[in-house]
């Protein structure tokens, strides 16, 4: 059974999540990692992906994280998010808007780095909110 750690996460607005949990899974600019007690000292930025909380009895909870850094030292970990949102607090039909107008710009000038970024926030915040 794998020990709890503390973990933090936290906006510029709120922190979302103060607690524990026995994993947390999400995706850093290298890739997807995961955190256990005991992980390795680690420093890394997000990308926009969702991240996982797993706790004792097999719950768990999910964020849409857009962008930041993660954090593991020692038997903490602290996920520092430019924007997150926790599943229960995305409004899904507007993240479908926004997907919508996205690729509407996006069909328009495929280069619109705005365009490109508020897409990938809408389909972060879509596959969260619909567990997909």
């Amino acid at each position: 059974m794998p020990t709890p750690f503390a973990v933090q996460l936290v906006s510029p607005e709120e922190i979302l999540f103060d607690g524990e949990a026995e994993m947390v899974v999400c995706r850093s600019t290298a890739g997807a990692i995961a955190f256990l007690y005991g992980h390795v000292p680690y420093l890394g930025a997000l990308a926009d992906a969702p991240l996982r909380f797993v706790f004792a009895g097999s719950g768990e909870q999910e964020a849409a994280v857009h962008g930041g850094f993660v954090q593991m030292t020692g038997d903490r970990l602290v996920v520092l998010s430019d924007l997150a949102e926790l599943k229960e607090q995305i409004d899904l039909p507007r993240a479908q808007r926004a997907k919508a107008e996205a690729e509407q710009t996006l069909g328009r000038d495929p280069d619109d780095a705005d365009a490109q970024a508020a897409l990938q926030r809408a389909e972060t915040r879509i596959a969260v909110a619909t567990g997909s």
